[in-house]
C-alpha cells in the first residue's frame, strides 16, 4: 500500500500525485500515439469516436458531476456546435476559426439556458433542459435555408494551413490533441477557486452561499463552460460524420451522454473516459452477441435500447459509483488485503436538515 507524506501545498495540487501516475499515464500516452500503427482502420475510427465523446463527456461531467445540475438536453449543444462548424466551413472559414465560433455560440446557448434555469432545480431543471433539446432539434429541422432541414447537410473535410487533414490518422491526432488540452483545462479548472465553487454548489447550495459563493454566477458559468466543451465535441463530430441531420441530435443522444458519465462514474474525470469507451464498445459487443442469441431475441427491434436500460438499472442498484468507483474499490482491496473493511464505501446521509425539508 502506498502512503504519501506531503510537505508543501504544491504536492497537494500537483496533477501527478506520485511516480506511479507519471509512469502509467506516460505509458498510456505512448500507446495512444502509436495507435495508428497498432490498430486497424476500423478500430482507429472507433477510437476517434471515443475521443469525441470524451470531450462531450467532460462538458457534461463539469455540469452534472461537479456542479450537480442535471441536463437532459446536452445533445442540443452538440448539435449547435456541429451545425455551426459545418455551415462556417462550407462558407470558406478556416477550420480553427470555425471551431472557435462553434465553441462561442454553444457557450452563448448555455448562458441562455443557464439564466432561466437558476429558478428551478432537480427534476424541473431536467424538464427545462429537455425542452431545450426539443426546441433546438425543431429549429435544425425547420431552418432549411441554413441547416438543410430533414434533407441534411454535407460537411467539408477540415483543413489546417491550407492542407486537408488526412483521414483517419491525421484526424485522430487532431481529436486526441484537443482531448488532451480539454482534459488538462478541466483538471486545472477544478483546482481553481471556480472549480471548488462548483463542487461546493453541488454538495450544498446553502452552505456554499454562506461561504460567499455567488450561486447564480457559479451555475451560469458552469452551464456556459459545459456547453462550450460539448460544442467543441460537436465541431469534431460534424467532421467525423461528414453528414448532419437533425435526427442525430435527439433526446436519445442526450440520454446516452448522461448515461455515459453515470456509468463511468459521476464526479470523476477518469469516469468520462471509461464511460466513453463503454458507450462506443457496447453496441459493437451487442452486434457480435446477436449471432449467438436465438433469432427471436437477436433480431428483435429495440434490443440495444433494452440492454442499455438494463445496464443503467444494474448500475443504479449495484454500483452507483460507476466503473471508476468499482476500480477504486478493487484497488483499495488489493492494497489493504487482508485488512480490507467491508463497509468502507458505505454511503451515509450527510445532507443538512434544512435541505432535507425541501
Amino acid at each position: 500500500m502506498r502512503f504519501l507524506f506531503k510537505t508543501d501545498y504544491d504536492q497537494d495540487i500537483r496533477l501527478a500525485k506520485h511516480g506511479g501516475h507519471v509512469f502509467w499515464y506516460s505509458l498510456l500516452g505512448v500507446a495512444l500515439l502509436a495507435a495508428p500503427w497498432l490498430l486497424s482502420e476500423y478500430l482507429l475510427e472507433q477510437l476517434v469516436l471515443v475521443c469525441i465523446y470524451a470531450v462531450a463527456g467532460l462538458g457534461l461531467m463539469l455540469l452534472s458531476g461537479f456542479t450537480g445540475l442535471i441536463s437532459l438536453g446536452h445533445a442540443a449543444f452538440l448539435g449547435v456546435g456541429a451545425y455551426t462548424e459545418a455551415v462556417l466551413v462550407g462558407m470558406g472559414w478556416p477550420f480553427p476559426l470555425a471551431m472557435s465560433a462553434a465553441v462561442v455560440l454553444s457557450a452563448a446557448t448555455g448562458v441562455v439556458v443557464g439564466l432561466p434555469a437558476l429558478r428551478v432545480r432537480g427534476i424541473y431543471l431536467a424538464i427545462a433542459t429537455l425542452a431545450l433539446g426539443v426546441i433546438v432539434e425543431e429549429v435544425l429541422t425547420r431552418w432549411e435555408d441554413v441547416t438543410g432541414g430533414s434533407a441534411g447537410l454535407m460537411v467539408k473535410s477540415p483543413t489546417l494551413f491550407g492542407a486537408a487533414v488526412p483521414q483517419p490518422v491525421g484526424f485522430y491526432y487532431l481529436c486526441l490533441g484537443i482531448l488532451v488540452v480539454a482534459t488538462l483545462a478541466v483538471l486545472n479548472l477544478l483546482r481553481s477557486p471556480t472549480g471548488r465553487a462548483f463542487v461546493a454548489v453541488r454538495d450544498s447550495e446553502i452552505s456554499s452561499q454562506s461561504m460567499g459563493i455567488h450561486l447564480a454566477k457559479a451555475k451560469t458559468l458552469s452551464f456556459a463552460l459545459s456547453a462550450a466543451l460539448t460544442g467543441l465535441a460537436g465541431a469534431l463530430y460534424a467532421h467525423k460524420l461528414r453528414f448532419l441531420s437533425p435526427e442525430q441530435f435527439t433526446v436519445l443522444q442526450s440520454v446516452e451522454l448522461l448515461m455515459m458519465i453515470f456509468i463511468g462514474g459521476l464526479g470523476s474525470v477518469h469516469g468520462v473516459f471509461l464511460g466513453a469507451l463503454f458507450l462506443i464498445t457496447l453496441p459493437q459487443g451487442i452486434a457480435v452477441a446477436k449471432d449467438w442469441l436465438p433469432p427471436a431475441i437477436g433480431g428483435a427491434a429495440g434490443l440495444q435500447s433494452t440492454v442499455f436500460g438494463l445496464i443503467i438499472v444494474g448500475f443504479v442498484l449495484f454500483e452507483p459509483l460507476g466503473l471508476y468507483g468499482r476500480w477504486v474499490k478493487i484497488r483499495l482491496y488489493l492494497q489493504t488485503f487482508p485488512f480490507y473493511r467491508k463497509g468502507t464505501f458505505r454511503r451515509e446521509k450527510t445532507f443538512q436538515k434544512t435541505e432535507r425539508q425541501r
